[in-house]
């Protein structure tokens, strides 16, 4: 038996570092994760490089909700899981989402391990399954114990979790208003530089918190597109990225563009007027172009 999992990326509309409030919407890249009954202990690996000590903490979050493994601790339950018929469990992904590029793959990466790992340990042992929530706080809970993120980036989790556009209070986990998006085309420029949220410099960050705050506004009352643009080129600045690619991409006619997250991605929201511009203003910039779509559907068994 086995159970995958396809889990969509996000992108920012508002980055929570400063304020503790943000907003995302979920992207059409994504990773899938398959779980299955393997050989004794926890076997995890993510075709994406990521450390797959957090994919560990996200099956072990599964495993200590329905008290499996109790009596082992964190360092002993990896090699030595065993149901009892000789088997533990493997976790394998593959992946179109650029790892430390600003678009939430620890999020997914999260939200796919935690809820194939569940799916498939429920359906075997005829056990409840997880709500919703409570598997976006599993996720949550393992990145940070994994050091992959500073909020938590309950907003980024959310996004990635339900689809759409959903505005947060990542401090209490609480979604303040969750929409879907319309189906609008996205670019992201990938720049040849790696940013991992985890190692920002937060201090420095919270500088620009009275300005995010009013991009947040912007974002409550509806004015997401503009909001994404000025949250993007104030982190944009403050963490030293070009913002030129995003302005570019505004005069190229794109309805939004900014750094997504901490970078190092840009995302431009357009329009079949302005894909193609849009995509030629980049072509001067070193990196590559990835063309994708909002994902409203959030992540779900495949």
């Amino acid at each position: 038996m086995s159970k995958t999992v396809f889990s969509p990326g996000s992108a920012t509309i508002i980055n929570a570092i400063s304020t503790g409030f943000g907003s995302a919407f979920g992207i059409g890249l994504g990773i899938e994760a398959e779980a299955k009954f393997s050989d004794v202990g926890v076997n995890c690996s993510s075709d994406i490089g990521a450390d797959p000590h957090l994919m560990n903490l996200c099956v072990e979050q599964v495993l200590d909700h329905y008290k499996i493994g109790s009596a082992l601790d964190f360092d002993d339950i990896i090699p030595s899981l065993d149901f009892g018929n000789g088997q533990g469990i493997e976790v394998n992904t593959k992946s179109n989402l650029p790892l430390g590029s600003g678009l939430s793959s620890s999020s997914a990466l999260s939200n796919a391990v935690v809820m194939a790992t569940a799916a498939l340990i429920a359906s075997e042992f005829y056990l409840e399954p997880l709500t919703d929530m409570e598997m976006i706080n599993m996720g949550i809970d393992a990145s940070l114990e994994a050091g992959v993120t500073i909020t938590g980036a309950f907003d980024d989790a959310s996004a990635s979790f339900f689809g759409g556009l959903t505005i947060t209070d990542n401090g209490n986990r609480e979604i303040l208003h969750q929409e879907r998006m319309p189906d609008y085309d996205v670019l992201v420029f990938m720049p040849d530089k790696e940013s991992l949220s985890g190692s920002s410099d937060v201090d420095r960050i919270k500088l620009i918190a009275p300005y995010v705050r009013i991009a947040f506004n912007q974002a409550l009352d509806g004015d997401y597109l503009e909001a994404l643009t000025l949250n993007g080129l104030l982190y944009g600045n403050v963490l030293g990225f070009d913002n030129n690619i995003a302005l570019d991409a505004l005069q190229a006619g794109a309805l939004a563009s900014g750094l997504s997250g901490t970078g190092s991605s840009f995302v431009a929201i357009v329009d079949e007027s302005s894909i193609d511009g849009v995509k030629e203003a980049w072509a001067s910039y070193d990196g590559r172009v990835i063309e994708t779509t909002v994902d409203n559907r959030g992540t779900r068994i495949i």
